[in-house]
């Protein structure tokens, strides 16, 4: 289950499982708030919500299909910024009026003053309340197992919120039981409380996965053009792009046309270009498309570096 291809696929199927089964839990959630008008309960949907995102957005890195396999390289599309803008948007416009409205009802609420949204707590939402912790106990702590197994840091990143997740909904339930109680008050402030760590819970996961957002050039084209150029029996290099973090590990793709009379030897060509860009730049695993002057296409990926195995770095292969 720790190979190469088997490790990336259990990654995905986790990723996913706790997708889905956060966004049911983030529906039960936003219902059992809008029934009872609890505005602690709404505001903890938020980190609900901000779990779901960074568990898509490890997804969708994951199951990139121009991602070298075993290896977590900078540079997601325009789509999946878009939706941290949308997200953070919804946030900012959603955290705003719970703080308007929580404010209102604790300047009513310290009046004595009949609230205008009173809480209706009773033991269905307590139960109901209490299946949610367990569930999502148990889904974060498959989550960090399995990430410690797959050693998968998008893995271990997502289990870590839904943990967070679950302490701040194990909160909201012991602020509603002070509710029943008859301590009204308690449910706006912990709304308060919450909205403001949704900001820093928002900020810490589009930190963490902001380098996975941006399209990056780790090295310029034209450079790595210059590179191949230099090797015998390559007349033309285009379409290059890279990506990455130079020293730790970068992924390149480009076009190369060999003259036909190298076409023999094309595989100690790619070699040359991929070592003297490899003793340039650090680790790099470099994909090439090999076109000769017949307009014969041919796919060869050339892996410099894969992760270390027993404390040694293999290398693969071509395909």
């Amino acid at each position: 289950m720790t190979e190469g291809p088997t490790r990336d696929q259990a990654s995905r199927l986790i990723l996913f499982t706790t997708l889905w089964l956060t966004l049911f839990i983030l529906s039960v959630k936003v219902s059992a708030a809008w029934a009872t008008r609890s505005l602690s309960l709404m505001a903890e949907s938020l980190h609900t919500l901000l779990t779901s995102f960074s568990t898509l957005l490890s997804l969708l890195m994951i199951t990139a299909p121009d991602r070298p396999k075993g290896r977590l390289v900078y540079g997601h599309g325009k789509r999946e910024t878009l939706i941290t803008f949308l997200l953070v948007a919804f946030l900012g416009f959603t955290g705003l009026n719970l703080l308007i409205i929580s404010g209102q009802q604790l300047a009513a609420a310290t009046k004595g003053q009949s609230l205008a949204f009173p809480v209706r707590v009773g033991l269905p939402l307590i139960q109901l309340l209490g299946v949610v912790v367990v569930t999502s106990l148990g889904l974060a702590l498959v989550g960090i197992y399995q990430a410690r197994v797959l050693r998968n840091p998008a893995l271990r990143f997502s289990a870590t919120q839904l943990l967070k997740d679950v302490w701040l909904t194990l909160l909201v339930l012991g602020g509603l039981l002070g509710v029943w109680r008859g301590l009204v008050w308690l449910d706006v402030v912990l709304a308060i409380l919450l909205v403001l760590l949704a900001v820093g819970s928002c900020w810490r996961i589009v930190n963490w996965q902001l380098p996975f957002l941006v399209q990056q050039t780790a090295i310029a084209p034209e450079v790595l053009a210059q590179i191949a150029r230099q090797v015998g029996g390559v007349t033309h290099c285009y379409q290059i792009q890279s990506r990455g973090i130079v020293g730790r590990f970068v992924y390149i793709q480009m076009h190369l046309i060999v003259h036909p009379e190298f076409t023999e030897v094309t595989s100690w060509i790619v070699e040359r270009i991929e070592g003297i860009i490899r003793e340039r730049y650090g680790p790099v695993q470099v994909t090439f498309y090999i076109d000769d002057d017949f307009a014969e296409l041919a796919n060869w990926n050339h892996s410099g570096v894969k992760p270390e195995v027993n404390g040694k770095n293999d290398r693969l292969g071509e395909e």
